[in-house]
């Protein structure tokens, strides 16, 4: 038996090439795991994705 596959990180790095827990690279293989999707570079639950993106999107007066 193998050893379980780590979470991906919580804030993909940006480096080039994709590091081997990138979010992004985990969501362009499949293997994400249940329950979680990318917004701007970030891990977050797929119930919750709205809501990450709302704040990432405020800008200050």
């Amino acid at each position: 038996m193998g050893k379980p596959a780590k979470m991906p990180k919580k804030k993909c790095c940006v480096n080039k090439p994709r590091c081997g827990r990138c979010p992004l690279r985990a969501l362009a293989e499949g293997t994400l795991p249940p329950g979680y999707t990318v917004k701007k570079r970030r891990l977050v639950k797929a119930t919750k994705a709205d809501v990450v993106l709302a704040k990432s999107t405020r800008k200050a007066a």
